[in-house]
Order: C-alpha cells, then sequence, then structure tokens
C-alpha cells in the first residue's frame, strides 16, 4: 500500500493516466501497488521464468535484452521513467514465461502490481486499459524497427546512429564500452572494435578505454543515415 503523499504525487506526476482514472481505481491501484528498489546491474527476469507483477518505473533505466545460444546479446528496448515492460504485460495476459532477460542500468525505483490486478483492471478500467495498450503498440513500433536495423543495415551505420543518439544524452563524451555497443546491436565486440578504431583512424572520434569522444558529430550523422 502507498499512502505517502509526496509519493503519490510523483507517481501521478509519472504515470498521466492516473489523473484521468475513475477516482476508485486510483484508490484501488494505491491499496494494492507496493515501491520497489533495484541496484544497478540487478538481474530483474530470466527468460522462462513467470511473472509474479508487473513493475511501473518511478525512476532510473531497465534494459530488456535476448541472449543467444552463441552468448552473444542484442537489446531489445529500454524502459524509463513512465514506462513498463510490454513483454512482462504480454506474459501475464496471455500466461506464457518471460521469453527474455530483464536488468536494472542503474538504480531503479518502481511500483509492482500483483498479476491478478493487472488482469482485472484490464477489464475494469479504460484508463489502465488505455495505458497498457499504448505501451505495447509504442514499443511494438520500436522492435519492428530494431528488427529492420538488424537485417537490413550495415553495422558502421547502426554503430554511428548509436553514437549520435548517445551524444544527444550525454554529449560528445560518452560512457560506453565496445561490449556495450556490441550488446546493443546485435554484434559482436570484435566487429564494434574494428569498426571504431576505422572511425578513429579517419578522425571523427577519439576512443579510450570506456570513453568515445566524438570530435564529427555531423559525419557521424550523415553516416547513418547512408543507404
Amino acid at each position: 500500500m502507498i499512502t505517502e503523499q509526496s509519493l503519490v504525487n510523483r507517481i501521478t506526476d509519472a504515470f498521466p493516466f492516473l489523473r484521468s482514472a475513475d477516482p476508485a481505481f486510483v484508490r484501488y491501484f494505491f491499496r494494492r501497488a507496493q515501491r520497489v528498489t533495484l541496484s544497478p546491474g540487478q538481474q530483474i527476469c530470466s527468460q522462462g521464468a513467470e511473472c509474479g507483477s508487473l513493475a511501473l518505473l518511478l525512476d532510473g533505466r531497465a534494459r530488456v535484452y535476448k541472449l543467444g545460444e552463441n552468448g552473444r546479446e542484442i537489446t531489445l528496448y529500454r524502459l524509463g521513467v513512465g514506462e513498463s515492460c510490454i513483454l512482462t504485460a504480454s506474459c501475464i495476459l496471455s500466461q506464457v514465461p518471460f521469453p527474455a532477460y530483464a536488468v536494472s542500468e542503474t538504480a531503479v525505483e518502481a511500483i509492482v502490481v500483483p498479476v491478478a490486478d493487472v488482469k482485472r483492471w484490464m477489464g475494469e478500467s479504460e484508463a489502465w486499459r488505455e495505458y497498457i495498450f499504448g505501451l505495447i503498440s509504442g514499443r511494438f513500433a520500436d522492435v519492428i524497427s530494431m528488427v529492420e536495423e538488424v537485417a537490413f543495415r550495415r553495422v558502421d551505420r547502426r554503430i554511428a546512429a548509436l553514437l549520435v543518439k548517445r551524444s544527444i544524452e550525454s554529449g560528445d563524451e560518452i560512457a560506453v564500452t565496445h561490449q556495450e555497443i556490441a550488446s546493443d546491436l546485435g554484434s559482436s565486440r570484435e566487429v564494434v572494435s574494428r569498426i571504431l578504431k576505422d572511425f578513429e583512424t579517419s578522425g571523427h572520434i577519439k576512443v579510450s578505454r570506456g570513453h568515445v569522444r566524438l570530435l564529427d558529430i555531423p559525419w557521424l550523422e550523415q553516416k547513418s543515415r547512408e543507404g
């Protein structure tokens, strides 16, 4: 049960659907929800596990990924404030095991809702139903885009696009390892290292341990759009 008013306000700010929901539903939502915290790097869910609750992120960032038989990872999507995992929601509604892995990338604060309530509210609350369906439709488009990237775009262009995207969040000094880039893109560390070295040799980036400095963002933007 969540009763502290400051926490209630934070949750309502992060999840605006609660403002338009029926007051009776909102009261019951806060009675049933529980606050949880996770440390960076903590495993949230493993492939094949049953989903016992649905987490809604209040702070921090989590990553959902697939792991191949060869040990190679590929990021399906990330979760931020105001979001929830569509795979978890799908598993709850269809009663199938979780088909991927989820891990906290940063310290995470979330509220969790029991499975029974997730199911019941789909039929009882229009606001809850629209929130879940909105998450699914938006994230489905992201996953389709990721599949198209893996299938049809060259890795060097995808790396350039990733670096440009990270620069929007972090500036021209990006804290990232070669393995992290490989895991995001579903490639190998060796391929990523070779391409980054090519970018560095041509004077567009500077690579150091755990960091990439972007020296020519316009070139990277152009590279990401090739083809």
